[in-house]
């Protein structure tokens, strides 16, 4: 990940505020890919990514904040934020902002994460200024009103209680309890009833100010896009908002973390009248920044990413005893997860539970064949690349790459990274990581006698 070409671009010096500096980060083929990146002088980076065989772009704003940054007593508040930016500026009104977008035919949406939040809006090549101008207005000129904050608190209740409908969703909240306990990354994203109940306009309009300063910002664009004509649009709208006053700012570092606790070998039970029973089993995994993450890429493709994997094949095929049968992988700044999810019925947890410990514990100890390491490397290059067919993914993977690594890595050469996986290096990270005692959620209707026997699935 490295630049290869540097341009600097400066007005006269009575001009100085206007100073930018612009990287190309990747060249691309004749033009086509080609990701730049302008730092501007009030610390705001603006990266794009040129793709000029569509007719569609989509814009976005990513914040370097998430729940991780919440205290107890502010779990929800990036989440609750994230809908208050809809709510009004001081230049449009809730339903001003979502008709500019519906009268072009775009889309408009945010996300909420344990590290960062995004913004963004996909729309017609022709309508990125008015795409850029409504996004830059909410992330800039947010009134955050007592009124608003009041009105959506309503709102972010009914969707804490919609997910909380869906045991499926929640039990990953409770397994990241579970790694984690009572810490930020042990949180669920949207808080819980009582603290969403306890958030003020006061408490939430701090926040806005602290986290949402241009310094930690990353303003993405992709599509058929050009790069100068969206630093100088980026630029009007926050130098209007007065928000590129400070000239000497620079952006914030990607986040390091701090150390995770981790927990091993608990176990959490959550007993509800559901049909079926939702189990997570899993254990530490690696950060984001860890080389080891392209190999477990590979066994996490191979264990549990598609309809040949080991666990899909042993649970489903073989046995019939789920329908939804997963493995998965999270990574952070300094730590990371790797779960297995099944749903299946309850008096059937048991016997799932051992399938999937006698799985991760011979993988750990044998490894996986060279032939299931090679179809994981092919599955896991095609769905890359298939994942990147459309400009949003193409927004998504430079934004959160400006702004988890501070810089951008090719397609090729994440392909080369993950060809060059071998079955010794797959080999080596099972061992480590299958190897570590794994922590439980459950959560469904389960009997006493069956609650007890839980422990034995992470002994």
């Amino acid at each position: 990940m490295t630049s290869r070409s540097l341009r600097l671009t400066a007005r006269t010096s009575s001009e100085a505020r206007a100073v930018a500096r612009t990287q190309t980060l990747l060249p691309g083929k004749d033009g086509i890919g080609t990701v730049r990146r302008t730092t501007l002088p009030g610390g705001l980076r603006v990266v794009t990514e040129t793709l000029p065989s569509v007719r569609s772009a989509t814009f976005g704003i990513w914040a370097h904040v998430g729940s991780r940054d919440e205290t107890p007593a502010l779990n929800g508040a990036t989440h609750y934020l994230e809908h208050l930016l809809f709510k009004g500026t001081r230049r449009r009104s809730a339903l001003d902002i979502s008709a500019a977008v519906d009268a072009v035919g775009g889309e408009m949406n945010a996300f909420t994460a344990k590290e960062y939040t995004c913004y963004y809006a996909r729309v017609l090549d022709t309508d990125l200024p008015l795409a850029i101008d409504v996004v830059c207005d909410m992330l800039t000129g947010s009134l955050v009103r007592e009124e608003d904050v009041d009105a959506e608190r309503g709102v972010i209740l009914e969707e804490i209680a919609m997910t909380e409908d869906d045991p499926g969703d929640v039990v990953h909240d409770l397994f990241a309890a579970t790694m984690f306990g009572d810490t930020p990354l042990g949180r669920p994203v949207l808080g819980t009833v009582d603290t969403v109940n306890g958030l003020t306009r006061d408490q939430i309009a701090r926040f806005y100010r602290k986290h949402y300063d241009p310094t930690h910002l990353v303003v993405a664009a992709a599509g058929n896009i050009d790069h100068a004509t969206v630093v100088r649009l980026v630029r009007r709208a926050f130098e209007q908002a007065g928000a590129l006053s400070r000239t000497d700012a620079v952006p914030v570092a990607p986040r390091d973390g701090r150390r995770a606790i981790r927990t091993a070998g608990r176990v959490e039970l959550l007993n509800r009248r559901t049909e079926q029973a939702h189990v997570v089993l899993g254990m530490p995994g690696y950060a984001r920044t860890d080389d080891r993450r392209w190999t477990l890429g590979v066994l996490n493709t191979a264990l549990g990413g598609g309809m040949s994997s080991r666990l899909f094949q042993e649970v489903r095929e073989k046995r019939g005893l789920a329908y939804s049968v997963y493995s998965y992988t999270s990574g952070f700044a300094d730590c990371g997860l790797f779960g297995v999810y099944a749903g299946c019925r309850p008096n059937q947890v048991h016997d799932v539970l051992r399938i999937c410990r006698d799985e991760l514990d011979r993988v750990a100890r044998e490894g996986l064949t060279d032939d299931e390491v090679q179809r994981a490397i092919g599955q896991l290059k095609g769905s890359t690349v298939l994942g990147l067919e459309d400009t949003g993914a193409l927004m998504n993977r430079i934004g959160k790459s400006e702004l988890c690594w501070g810089d951008q890595m090719s397609v090729d050469d994440m392909l080369a990274r993950i060809a060059a996986v071998t079955p010794d290096d797959v080999r080596d990270v099972a061992a480590d990581l299958l190897s570590r005692r794994p922590s439980l959620a459950v959560i469904g209707p389960l009997r006493d006698k069956q609650a007890d026997r839980l422990e034995e699935a992470v002994s």
